[in-house]
């Protein structure tokens, strides 16, 4: 099966799952960009619960902004915030040291774009997670594509996909909190997450 997703800031879990079971993976990169949606933001938990890490982007006059020429407002420390809020939601996680070195560099780079960020995104959990998920891009937007679509996992509200629990580091204050981004998953159960993204189901 070949899919066709978006590539989103440390993507969720589903997209993760949706991934690892295709046997292609094609990243849309022809569409316009959408607002309120996992291209620019994650969840991860933190002590009060799910938190949201935000990437500002920059204001474009143009009323159907390509996502690919989408840039990044680098005049916020937005890096430094995310990454605190890495540490301190995941620092007593029982992989979190073990990964820092390879999530690191990534907040002490200045992307100009917000597409190339989230293909080095990408690049990096699959490093960490010592998987290869090759992929491919769009040259052109198709409304229906030839592709299994899975674009809707983007956006999160659209997202209704339910997961099995896993032992989380807040587990005990705020219960299992499904589907939130794969560092989520990635410093809770290291490279064990790749054995349960593979037995997980997705609604198509």
């Amino acid at each position: 099966m070949s899919i066709l997703v978006h590539p989103t800031y440390f993507p969720s879990v589903s997209h993760f799952v949706a991934m690892l079971q295709a046997d292609a993976v094609v990243f849309e990169a022809d569409d316009n960009f959408q607002k309120q949606t996992n291209r620019n933001r994650m969840y991860i938990y933190s002590a009060n619960g799910l938190q949201l890490l935000n990437i500002p982007v920059k204001h474009s006059t143009e009323p159907n902004q390509k996502y690919r020429d989408v840039k990044i407002e680098n005049d916020f420390n937005w890096q430094k915030q995310h990454f605190k809020s890495l540490e301190a939601g995941y620092r007593t996680s029982p992989y979190f040291e073990f990964f820092e070195d390879d999530i690191r560099p990534l907040f002490e780079k200045k992307h100009s774009f917000l597409m190339d960020l989230n293909l080095e995104t990408h690049e990096i959990v699959t490093d960490c997670l010592g998987i290869k998920i090759p992929y491919t891009k769009t040259d052109e937007y198709f409304k229906e594509p030839s592709q299994t679509d899975f674009r809707y996992l983007a956006n999160g509200k659209k997202d209704e996909n339910v997961f099995d629990e896993y032992i989380q580091v807040f587990n005990d204050k705020h219960g299992f909190l499904n589907n939130l981004s794969i560092l989520d998953l990635l410093f809770n159960e290291g490279r064990h997450a790749v054995d349960y993204l593979k037995k997980q189901t997705l609604i198509k």
